[in-house]
Order: structure tokens, then C-alpha cells, then sequence
């Protein structure tokens, strides 16, 4: 009989005849579908929700036989999502997951730079934008506007990447920064102008190329600006506290911390910063508005070096805390501006910094050195002593070229026994939930650990740490096809944590992840 005439004659034959269609082995038929050649594998996927969008995984291109993946699966039936997802993903392309090519890691990152540049242009009426005066690069995701300390870890992935013109470009905004507001804000935008971030425009203008004594100028005019922003408190500390960013230590010395000039919820957090004032009614709401934003200014935001207790952000009180990363980076500003100074020929002002520089590092010593816990330590200045947490911040007076050889090699073996993963470095020791504390790490810390490292005589390890690192990032590239934000360096995956989702892009892991397949061309992945 017809096909035609059947179908035409009986509605329950054309039913019939279709099923024996759909019913094809997959070698014969190419119209099988997903959920008939994958069963049961297909129905865990798509009733557990491994992916969000159930188009996903039925797009997804088998890297071998169908046969061969549903043998594997019914012999190992994996037990959880987890497994499931792992299981799906080494056996699949899935599409805007893993199908990207993961083989060559920096020319990936290489594509990546010009997806993150943006061009200055005019500021609309009404918008939260600052103005900016020349090509600048973001660091991506959420973070669409130019952020400081960001930046210098973004600038040494532009340096061995061929994007000399992009440093000189984003040193001319900070610099005009720093001329119209007096520092570099956290972030272009009017909301942040009431704090900075660590100051690593001294770092920068390290990575500079150009020969122009008018800049070099100008932008040392605006390095000692910066500095003078940092130090306003000294004009207004009493004799046993601190004002603004300053602290007076119990020797007299002064110090930096962190701080914000409004007291208020921060505008991009305003919800969550009113809801973590509500769950603490021992102190005023605007004194936990300017710890918090202290913390925002830190970059660490947030973390269990700025909480009382580990478990509530509610308790935190940044702006008590003498940061030893701070402090670290003060004396390379002022080292720097000595040294500056000393080439334009201002004995005054190299004689200056070199003393300021000097007591600086004699107090890094006196308050932040554990000797006998191997490390560096922030400095309560409400309890006056070092404060237990023990965080990735140890490794900056190493960067800074502040420690001994024998302070170096102890800060070396607490690394190794308490901060080393197996994905890299870990920010704290402490599980928090909050996205400065382990099981994340960040491309920053890792960089400032090596660089630290290698500089103070810990060269095994600094490269140790490189080779843990470069691993993590690699293998979530492959499994994703994207530069994360931050990862979890225990289970070699992307991080968690903090008030919004990981973003990816992503500004300083490209930068730092450049920089050290540079400087360690055998560890880079082929």
C-alpha cells in the first residue's frame, strides 16, 4: 500500500508508521533525538536542571560515540549533580560552556584585550560616569567602568602583550584623576569618589615607557598629590587615635588605613548595606556604613581580616585595622618619590621621602611581624596588638622589599603549610562564605606572592605557587571558556562568595595569567 493512501486512509497507521520512524537506530536515522539516543542520561540532565536553558545540553556535540557515552554512563551512574555535571562536560561540547577552544590560552586572552577597551567620550547629563581622556580598559562583567588597583594587574598583561599605547593611555586618565580629585577614585563613577583603593599608581607608572620629561613631571606632581590625599589625617589625628586615613601608632609614628569620607550606605549596595546595618544595634548605622566602605577601599571587600566575628559582616570594623598590604605599598609610594625626586634633581623632597621611607619600614617591623607565627599580621589599633587572621596580605612586605632573608623564609614555610592550595593560593585560612576568604583566590594575590617570593629569595616557591595557579586558571577555561573574576583554589573551579555573582572577562586574571606565562614560558599550557 501507499504510504500517502495510508496515511490518508488511517489516522492510527500514520501514528504507527511515524513511531517506527523515530524508532531508527541513530545509524540509520538522522532525525533521532537527543532524548531518544541519550534516555536516561538525557532525563537526569534536563529534570535535575544542569543547565538553566534546556535548549543547552540538547545542543550540545558528543566528543564520541553515543554507544560509548551511555555504556560509561550506566556503568558509573553518577550519584549527584556534581558528578553529573562533570560526567556531561567530559563527555560533551556544550554550547557557551565548554566548546570553546582551551589549546591556546594566551592568544585567547590576547583576543580578549580589545573586547575590554573603551573609548573616552562625553559624559551624558545625569550619569554616574567620570570623565575620561583617553583609551582605557575594564575590567569586565558588572564592572564596566575603569577600577585602580585593578588596573596596575591588568597593565602587566597589557606589557608582555603587545599593548604598550594602553599603559601610557590609562596613565594619562589617572594621572588627570588624580590632578582633578586629588587621588584615583575606586572606580570611575561620582558614587566612589569618597574612597581610593590601594595605591598602586606608583606601580604603574613603573611600567611606563615613555621618554617625556614633561610627563615624567606631571605625572610625579600627581604621584605626590596621591600621597598627600593618603596623609591628610596627619593634620587633624589626636594623640592617641587617628583621622581620616591616618593612624598614630602608641611610638607616634603614623600610619595608613583605610577609610571613606561618607558615612552613608554605598549607592551600588545600598540594600545590603542598610540590611547589615539592621543586624547590629550596639552601634550607630553610619559607623558601620564607613567600615564598610573602608572595606570597599581596601579591594578585600569583604573578608575576616576587617570582621570581628568570622561569621557576621554585621561586625565589621575595617577602619580599626592597620593593614599591613597598605602600609607595604605606602613605602614603596614614598620610596618611589624619593627616588623620582632624586632624578628631577629635588634634594629636598628625595631627602624627605627617603626618611619618611625609612620609618616606615622600621615600623613594619615593630607592628606587623609575628616572629614567632612566621608571618605578617595587621594591627588592632583598638586591642593594640597584631590580629590573628592569617591572609595572603603576609606576603607584601616581601613584594615590598621589606623583609630579611630570615623573614622571607619563615613567611615562606607558613605559605607553604597554611596558604597553599593545590589550585594556588588561598586569601585566608578561615571559610567565611564571604568571597575574601578561602577556598578563593585572586589573580593579585597570587601575583604579589610570586613577585614577593622570587624578590626575597623563595624563588621554588614563588614558582610553585605560579605552576598551582596557572593550572586553576587553565583548567576553568577549558571547562568554561572563560577568564574568571576569582576561583576556588581547592577544587580548581570558579569562586563563590560576596554580593554578586562571578563575573567573568576578566581585567587582572588575564593581566596576571599573561604575566606569568611570560616569565615562566614552560609552565604555559599548549
Amino acid at each position: 500500500m501507499h504510504v500517502r493512501s495510508a496515511m490518508k486512509s488511517s489516522p492510527w497507521r500514520r501514528i504507527v508508521m511515524l513511531a517506527a520512524i523515530l524508532t531508527l537506530p541513530a545509524s540509520i536515522s538522522a532525525q533521532t533525538s537527543p532524548a531518544e539516543i541519550y534516555g536516561d542520561l538525557f532525563r537526569a540532565v534536563q529534570t535535575q536542571r544542569l543547565f538553566p536553558d534546556g535548549k543547552t545540553f540538547v545542543d550540545a556535540v558528543p566528543r564520541r560515540s553515543p554507544e560509548a557515552i551511555m555504556a560509561d554512563f550506566r556503568s558509573s551512574r553518577p550519584q549527584d549533580k556534581e558528578a553529573l555535571r562533570s560526567f556531561v562536560l567530559a563527555n560533551f561540547a556544550v554550547p557557551g560552556v565548554n566548546d570553546r577552544n582551551a589549546g591556546t590560552l594566551r592568544r585567547h586572552i590576547r583576543t580578549l584585550w580589545p573586547t575590554l577597551v573603551r573609548q573616552s567620550e562625553a559624559v551624558a547629563p545625569g550619569s554616574s560616569a567620570l570623565p575620561m581622556e583617553a583609551p582605557y580598559v575594564v575590567p569586565g562583567g558588572r564592572f564596566r567602568e575603569i577600577y585602580y588597583w585593578d588596573s596596575y594587574f591588568t597593565m602587566l598583561g597589557l606589557a608582555v602583550d603587545g599593548q604598550q599605547p594602553l599603559i601610557e593611555s590609562m596613565l594619562t586618565d589617572f594621572t588627570a584623576a588624580i590632578e582633578r580629585y586629588g587621588h584615583i577614585p575606586n572606580g570611575m563613577r561620582s558614587y566612589y569618589l569618597g574612597r581610593s583603593q590601594p595605591p598602586f599608581f606608583a606601580l604603574m607608572l613603573g611600567l611606563s615607557k615613555q621618554g617625556d620629561h614633561a610627563v615624567d613631571a606631571r605625572r610625579l606632581a600627581a604621584l605626590r598629590r596621591e600621597y598627600d590625599y593618603w596623609m591628610t589625617g596627619a593634620s587633624c589625628v589626636d594623640a592617641g587615635g587617628a583621622c581620616a586615613r591616618v593612624v598614630k601608632m602608641p611610638d607616634g609614628t603614623l600610619l595608613n588605613r583605610y577609610w571613606d569620607d561618607v558615612p552613608q550606605p554605598r549607592d551600588e549596595s545600598y540594600a545590603e548595606d542598610v540590611a547589615t546595618a539592621a543586624e547590629d544595634r550596639t552601634r550607630p548605622a553610619q559607623a558601620l556604613y564607613r567600615h564598610l566602605r573602608a572595606g570597599a577601599e581596601s579591594g578585600w571587600d569583604f573578608s575576616s581580616r576587617w570582621l570581628a566575628d568570622p561569621r557576621r559582616l554585621s561586625s565589621i570594623r575595617t577602619a580599626d585595622i592597620v593593614p599591613v598590604d597598605l602600609n607595604s605599598l605606602m613605602l614603596i609610594v614614598e620610596e618611589t618619590i624619593a627616588r623620582r625626586c632624586g632624578e628631577a634633581r629635588d634634594g629636598a623632597c628625595a631627602d624627605r621621602f627617603t626618611r619618611l621611607a625609612r620609618q616606615r619600614r622600621g615600623a613594619l617591623d615593630r607592628y606587623f611581624w609575628v616572629a614567632r607565627e612566621g608571618r605578617y599580621a595587621d594591627w588592632d589599633r583598638t586591642a593594640r596588638k597584631p590580629t590573628p587572621v592569617l591572609s595572603a596580605a603576609t606576603l607584601y612586605p616581601l613584594f615590598a622589599g621589606a623583609a630579611s632573608p630570615a623573614q622571607a623564609k619563615a613567611v615562606g614555610a607558613t605559605v607553604r603549610s597554611e596558604l597553599l592550595a593545590v589550585g594556588g593560593l588561598r586569601t585566608t585560612t578561615l571559610r567565611t562564605g564571604q568571597q575574601w576568604d578561602t577556598p578563593n583566590g585572586w589573580a593579585p594575590l597570587q601575583w604579589i606572592a610570586i613577585a614577593g617570593l622570587e624578590r626575597s629569595g623563595e624563588a621554588a616557591l614563588a614558582r610553585e605557587i605560579a605552576r598551582r595557579w596557572l593550572g586553576t586558571v587553565t583548567a576553568a577555561y577549558v571547562e568554561t571558556g572563560r577568564m574568571l573574576e576569582k576561583y576556588d583554589v581547592e577544587e580548581r573551579r570558579p569562586g563563590g562568595g560576596g554580593e554578586y555573582p562571578t563575573q567573568d572577562g576578566f581585567g587582572w586574571t588575564n593581566g596576571v595569567t599573561s604575566a606569568i606565562m611570560e616569565k615562566y614560558p614552560e609552565l604555559t599550557p599548549e
